[in-house]
């Protein structure tokens, strides 16, 4: 999971780009970049780490220019140690496009030998977001071939990728000599929305990942893109979007939802933090059926996600509500951190119970979703020790059995605290006294209530359907050894580079 923006403006958009994506940071933590252009000249800077420590002010002063993109990224098994695939990505033909993408291919490989084989294209790294722009630059280069003006040639590229192309992606790129460009894949698993506002030197445009990062840096929130529509900024400020995709269909990752998006954020019509009350309100009917209300002296959050679901379950079940953890808020998210030593570690720095009040009480601890159980089982033990009598578990998303490939680092069955356990096994497992998991038709209402023109969702984590139809068990297979091979590799690069050290 990534977060993208671009700007299309009519003075300098350093500031903005880096404002921006701060506004983004919970969606990535690795690494940041921003590409900017001017006079058909590209500047970009790129390392790990936060935002905040990435960019100094002579890397601000180094990216001139009135239009530019920016990625903060989210780690990947494998990979995350690697600067080199950090975003934008840059290629040189045709005519230099920068880029960045968030998401995850499910034909990366294919992609790759055919670039290779026929395109002769090479790829640098192993980063599918490089093999996607090399599809789009060969397609940008076939087009420009048929004398078409500006638009319609970049029309006709992303109308060709969008056939070549499988998985999950949102991407802005910049060209020289043209402008800005912004794409969305035919399902619209991740999301992508368009801004603009108007200054004294005319209007300028942004897309971004998320509505909180345009309305953030005063931008007005125009209108999320489509499922397969693209959007081209030309260097006048002239905007065009078209329907690039045969068979588009709007299926929205629920997980952004339930965790990843920020709660100020509007994502294809519906509010965040909206849709978090309505999950409260499903989760309470569910948790009024299966745990003794009677037994339960106070509901908590676990911070910050599950805060609206807690807040609307406590007030819908009449039970106390109270804030029992207290976060530290300078240490990251812990279920994009690489790693499971790392993660499991950083739960205790993260939180910090307070006596008072878990002492001599029965709990029930509400979260937005139990991935591996580390965390879950973390927090139940903090509970305890903090005199808690009882521990009951509520989770505002259904058990999590399934790999997520499109753009979510959990993809392996094995990593998953509920595959192939029943309710009771994990409740056991995080140590819990009762747990309860949403119903996922009730998730899904929780979204639909509030846009009932969205039909279907990207819930592939929860009930192992993929809207690309191109899973299958072999598949799986396939990425769970890749992953496996990814940590070995890790693990050994790591001792050899301790001996040298010596």
């Amino acid at each position: 999971m990534c977060g993208i923006v671009g700007i299309s403006g009519t003075s300098p958009v350093n500031q903005l780009v880096y404002d921006s994506l701060l506004l983004l940071q919970h969606r990535g933590q690795d690494a940041a970049g921003i590409a900017t252009t001017q006079d058909n000249h590209f500047s970009m800077f790129k390392s790990h780490g936060l935002v905040r420590d990435v960019f100094r002010t002579r890397n601000m002063r180094s990216l001139p220019g009135n239009a530019g993109i920016g990625q903060v990224r989210y780690p990947t098994a494998g990979s995350s140690d690697r600067i080199d695939e950090a975003q934008p990505f840059y290629v040189n033909a045709p005519f230099g496009i920068t880029f960045a993408h968030n998401g995850n291919l499910t034909n990366p490989d294919e992609l790759r030998e055919q670039l290779f084989r026929v395109d002769r294209r090479h790829i640098n790294t192993n980063s599918d977001s490089e093999v996607l722009l090399n599809v789009f630059a060969h397609e940008l280069q076939l087009a420009s071939d048929k004398n078409l003006d500006k638009p319609a040639l970049i029309f006709s590229a992303i109308r060709a990728l969008h056939c070549r192309v499988r998985g999950a992606y949102a991407v802005v790129a910049q060209i020289t000599g043209f402008g800005m460009v912004a794409f969305r894949d035919p399902n619209g698993i991740r999301p992508l929305c368009l801004g603009q506002q108007i200054t004294e030197n005319g209007i300028e445009y942004m897309v971004a990942s998320e509505s909180v990062a345009l309305e953030g840096i005063g931008f007005h929130f125009v209108r999320d893109i489509a499922p397969g529509e693209a959007i081209f900024i030309d260097e006048t400020s002239h905007l065009w979007a078209e329907q690039c995709a045969d068979n588009p269909k709007l299926n929205p990752c629920i997980f952004e939802y339930v965790y990843f998006a920020r709660p100020d954020s509007t994502i294809d019509g519906v509010n965040v933090y909206n849709a978090r009350l309505k999950m409260g309100e499903y989760l309470a009917d569910k948790v009024a059926r299966e745990l003794p209300l009677e037994d339960i002296d106070v509901v908590m959050p676990i911070p910050d996600t599950s805060r609206p679901v807690a807040m609307e379950l406590a007030a819908r079940l009449g039970l106390e509500y109270r804030e029992g953890f207290i976060k530290n808020r300078y240490v990251g998210r812990t279920f994009i951190m690489p790693g499971q030593a790392v993660r499991k570690k950083s739960v205790r720095q993260k939180l910090n119970a307070m006596g008072v009040e878990f002492k001599d009480k029965s709990i029930l601890l509400v979260d937005d979703s139990i991935v591996r159980g580390t965390t879950s089982r973390e927090i139940v033990d903090m509970a305890r020790a903090a005199g808690a009598k009882k521990v009951y578990f509520a989770s505002a998303a259904p058990a999590v059995r399934f790999p997520n490939v499109y753009g979510i680092d959990m993809p392996t069955q094995q990593e998953l605290i509920a595959h192939d356990r029943s309710v009771q096994e994990v409740c056991q497992e995080i140590g819990a006294d009762g747990l309860v998991y949403q119903d996922l038709e009730d998730l899904k209402k929780a979204v639909q209530d509030l846009n009932p023109d969205i039909k279907s969702f990207d819930t592939s984590c929860f009930d192992g359907i993929y809207v690309t139809g191109d899973i299958d068990q072999a598949y799986l297979d396939r990425l769970s050894a890749s992953r496996n091979k990814d940590k070995e590799s890790i693990g050994g690069m790591s001792m050899n580079m301790g001996i040298a050290s010596e």
